[in-house]
């Protein structure tokens, strides 16, 4: 961490003290009983902030556009570089720090590992204020979208990897009680997209400033965000860990079942990979826009036919560092993931792509984070940053002896 970090530490801490012990209990479900037999996670200290946002310049001026973020730090830190955990549509991230059945969530397996970890809400969600009349409307998952692409365990044949998710804890039901406090962290989000973007993109930005040097960790919805910030912060994002990021590039798809799987969405993504800007080089503009072909055939019969630059392609600028692409094997992802990474590739990045059933791990869905076996997946990202930053964490650690 740079100075500007550890000076913040020091005077926002709401916790200070080397030597502070905090056992973590986030929710009032009750701990199972692995969760009670993992030993106490001791503590530097932990605090929040916002970072982002402006004054609305109309009464009652609000501000809005603002980011939550708390931090924990582990007494026995090992790595210099903290996780910024990013969490996806329609969720906070209370996501990170329990799952639905009351284990650890992927917050404390990392900081177990030595990591800090900061954990945050994105613009307006959660701890993150809803102002309607600077921000507009709102939009919401449905009950039935939720228990189809989250919850599903084969439920909901809309996809054909959907009959391989086994991992979700309990089933798909009102009633059951990892669905019932699932669909209770379920909060609405900002109607328009392009905006909430562009927003969280900034906020990031500055959170990346009040921290220095970080990993940064999304999911989902927020996939779009690090490309954007590392261009932005090329020195302060030391590695991209991708879990299913937003996708597929150029048409969103839905999903209708056998024997016609799926459809596509008529919008184009401007930038590919996402609507709001990204670099390229040459510079993707109205001029000299991107321009994108469809295969012909898809990889393999259960998978959605990839868009793709025609040649010869733009390069995306900036993120020649380590990436890591990661999906499950049951995700709605499952059958388009591969084609960001494709995509990726043609334009000149170079990501390190996991399938997790190429891993040994099988039948997990779109929220691997918090189903039966998340433990196990995290792992797979440790593993996965150890290997790819060994060389920058001992030179960070050169440069911060006396």
């Amino acid at each position: 961490m740079n100075m500007r970090g550890k000076t913040y530490l020091r005077r926002g801490a709401l916790l200070a003290g080397a030597g502070l012990a905090a056992a973590l209990a986030f929710f009032a479900t009750p701990l199972t009983t692995q969760a009670q037999e993992k030993p106490p996670l001791t503590l530097a200290t932990m605090g929040n902030f916002f970072v982002g946002g402006a004054y609305d310049t109309q009464e009652p001026g609000h501000m809005f556009g603002q980011m939550y973020a708390e931090y924990y730090i582990p007494q026995n830190r090992t790595h210099p570089y903290p996780i910024i955990m990013v969490h996806g549509g329609s969720v906070t991230g209370a996501g990170w720090l329990e799952t639905p059945d009351g284990r650890e969530g992927w917050a404390q397996y990392f900081l177990r590992r030595g990591y800090a970890v900061y954990v945050v809400d994105q613009v307006a969600r959660g701890r993150a204020p809803y102002h309607d009349e600077v921000l507009g409307k709102r939009s919401y998952q449905t009950l039935q979208f939720v228990r189809e692409r989250f919850a599903n365990k084969g439920k909901f044949p809309l996809w054909p990897q959907a009959k391989l998710h086994t991992q979700w804890v309990g089933e798909p039901v009102p009633g059951d009680p990892s669905f019932d406090q699932y669909w209770a962290s379920n909060i609405p989000s900002m109607e328009d997209r392009g905006r909430q973007v562009q927003m969280n993109i900034d906020a990031l930005v500055q959170l990346l400033d009040k921290v220095g040097p970080s990993i940064v960790l999304v999911h989902s919805q927020s996939g779009v965000y690090p490309w954007t910030a590392a261009q932005k912060r090329p020195d302060l994002v030391k590695a991209i860990v991708a879990i299913e990021p937003s996708g597929p590039p150029v048409h969103d798809i839905e999903f209708h079942g056998a024997p016609n799987w799926f459809t596509e969405v008529a919008a184009t993504k401007t930038f590919g990979i996402q609507d709001v800007p990204v670099e390229y080089a040459p510079a993707a503009t109205a001029q000299s826009p991107l321009q994108f072909v469809q295969q012909e055939q898809p990889n393999a019969p259960d998978l959605v036919r990839c868009w793709r630059q025609k040649e010869p392609a733009k390069k995306l600028v900036g993120l020649d560092r380590p990436i890591l692409i990661m999906q499950s094997e049951a995700s709605f992802y499952a059958s388009y993931n591969h084609c960001t990474v494709e995509y990726m590739v043609q334009a000149g990045v170079k990501p390190t792509h996991i399938r997790l059933q190429d891993v040994g791990i099988h039948g997990n869905g779109h929220m691997m984070m918090m189903e039966r076996n998340s433990d196990q997946v995290a792992q797979v990202v440790v593993d996965w940053l150890q290997k790819s930053l060994a060389g920058a964490e001992a030179a960070e650690r050169g440069r911060a002896r006396p």
